[in-house]
């Protein structure tokens, strides 16, 4: 068992800090379809032209260079337009900034690994801890190749990193280069072109409490009546007073939507995204807010009815039920999803596995759910994992942070706990331990399964394997209790197990005394005598 890593302890995952929800825009008029075509198409010319203003200033920007850019765009459109169009270029700016710190992490982290490899004898074996040299020569200088292409791809992005240089494309760099590509993706010079330019609209405002209804750029009311403030240039278009233009269609929010209407009704912020979706046609707005972070239960509180421990693999969730003690109770339970195809349908499934599984939960009356606090992200590169690809293309498919924040989202709700365990050897161990005893004839555990119980277990506190070995002074109980379903204080730990009478059994009476002590043999030849025994010195003849 040497050379493990120190296992992490369990903590409880925090919940949501926003909620976000949406809805479409239905029963648009030619003219309402107009005015929001030519409202985004403005406001994302000025959203590039500030961005690339703010890419510019790099390091270098502070509070002087946003009050000149905020200034020169309000003239444009309105100062909560402009507002809004700064507020996402920062952020774009920032997200921009850790995508780069994490491109130089990953660069480092394939430079040591092909470093290493590089320096050991080819066909050398590895170990458990550190990969071995390459298998052939002409493996060995495809590495030493693409060694140095990785050297200078770091050298770029750390002299980027330095000097705070950022590379953003608004509308996708994956669409950007599909337009190089028309034909395998299917598509028109004139359909991506559309895609194109309603991937660089930009209609969204951050909402403001105390205002009207939450926001004063894109006002929503109870009714679901939605009213846009037009962008200077474009007060023309206004059917409104104040230079407003009112769609006609209404909308309704099915989910959250009583929440969003107490919010909009007591006046509080709520921000708002009006999109188009160009292959379904249609129109489509989303509101979103803040909302205070649930309190963290206490872990001892949440594990008061047992846990559910939730095994995630490429293809299902394996999950089984522990009580009090650890214990797995019934059957194992399988959630089962289909992750090709498209995001939507992926993102769909993900969903309704997770549905189940609270629904589940929620039956047998169990208030926390046990994960694993899984990052693949060092697992991935081709450094790492050599010539695996079916490999890297399995761990690179599985929705980790996906799934993790859809369950803590939805455990939020339903008012169950999600406790984050240490990944580490939990397969390895759960299977060693648990697989072999619960296999019987009419159940057949497989890996997953077991490995549901080592993360249930972990969270629970206790350890993985069954019983612990037995003190390595002796074989009694010298140095501690040697089993984890009893503790020291429990009474009658240490006796015989109860045997229930019987003629099949060859066990006791009922009526008689059971002790630990040693019982009196039932055959004269063994019985302890009570009377001395006296030797008479003379010999008695006749």
């Amino acid at each position: 068992m040497g050379g493990l890593r120190k296992i992490g302890a369990p903590f409880v995952a925090p919940g949501p800090s926003g909620v976000a929800v949406r809805t479409r825009l239905k029963q648009l008029t030619s003219m309402d379809v107009e005015v929001l075509r030519q409202v985004g198409a403005h406001l994302g010319a000025l959203a590039s032209r500030d961005l690339k203003a703010r890419c510019r200033d790099g390091l270098g920007h502070d509070a002087r260079a946003w009050a000149m850019r905020k200034r020169a765009l309000t003239s444009e459109s309105s100062a909560r337009w402009a507002g809004a169009i700064t507020k996402a270029s920062h952020d774009q700016w920032a997200l921009a900034r850790r995508g780069t710190h994490a491109h130089v992490q990953s660069l480092e982290a394939g430079v040591r690994t092909l470093e290493h490899r590089l320096s050991l004898p080819v066909g050398e074996k590895g170990s458990k801890r550190a990969p071995g040299g390459y298998r052939s020569r002409r493996e060995w200088h495809a590495k030493a190749r693409r060694l140095h292409v990785l050297e200078d791809r770091l050298a770029r992005a750390r002299a980027d990193w330095v000097a705070g240089t950022v590379h953003v494309v608004r509308g996708g760099k994956r669409l950007a280069r599909t337009r190089h590509h028309l034909t395998d993706a299917g598509l028109t010079e004139t359909a991506w072109r559309e895609r194109w330019e309603a991937a660089r609209w930009f209609v969204q405002a951050d909402g403001e409490s105390g205002k009207r209804f939450g926001n004063e750029t894109i006002r929503i009311s109870a009714d679901g009546e939605v009213s846009l403030r037009l962008p200077a240039p474009l007060a023309h278009l206004a059917n409104a007073a104040h230079g407003r233009y009112v769609l006609t269609g209404r909308i309704r929010f099915a989910h959250r939507g009583q929440e969003w209407a107490d919010r909009v009704a007591a006046n509080r912020a709520v921000a708002y995204r009006i999109h188009h979706d160009t292959v379904r046609g249609r129109w489509y707005v989303t509101a979103s807010w803040q909302k205070p972070v649930t309190r963290t239960v206490p872990l001892a509180a949440a594990l008061v009815e047992g846990v559910i421990g939730v095994d995630m693999n490429a293809d299902h969730l394996a999950a089984w039920r522990l009580d009090l003690h650890g214990n797995p109770v019934g059957n194992p339970h399988r959630f089962s999803y289909d992750l090709t195809g498209q995001a939507e349908h992926r993102d769909a499934q993900v969903r309704h596995a997770l549905t189940g599984l609270l629904q589940w939960a929620r039956t047998c009356g169990v208030k926390a759910i046990a994960v694993e606090d899984l990052d693949f992200t060092a697992q991935k590169s081709r450094e790492k994992q050599g010539g695996r690809r079916r490999f890297r293309q399995l761990v690179s498919g599985m929705p980790t942070g996906r799934l993790r924040a859809r369950l803590t989202s939805m455990a939020d709700a339903t008012g169950i706990t999600i406790i984050a365990v240490d990944p580490a050897y939990t397969s390895r161990w759960g299977a060693q331990h648990w697989q072999k005893p619960l296999t019987s004839s009419t159940r057949r555990t497989t890996r997953h399964d077991a490995a549901s119980i080592a993360i249930g277990r972990r969270a629970q506190g206790f350890p993985i394997r069954r019983r612990t070995a037995p003190p390595r002074t002796h074989q009694s109980d010298g140095c501690g209790h040697r089993t984890v379903q009893a503790g020291p204080e429990t009474p009658g730990r240490e006796g015989p197990r109860p045997r229930i009478p019987g003629p099949r059994t060859r066990s006791v009476p009922p009526d008689t005394a059971r002790t630990r002590a040693t019982r009196t043999p039932n055959t004269v030849r063994d019985v302890r005598s009570d009377q001395e025994w006296v030797q008479c010195p003379l010999l008695l003849t006749e």
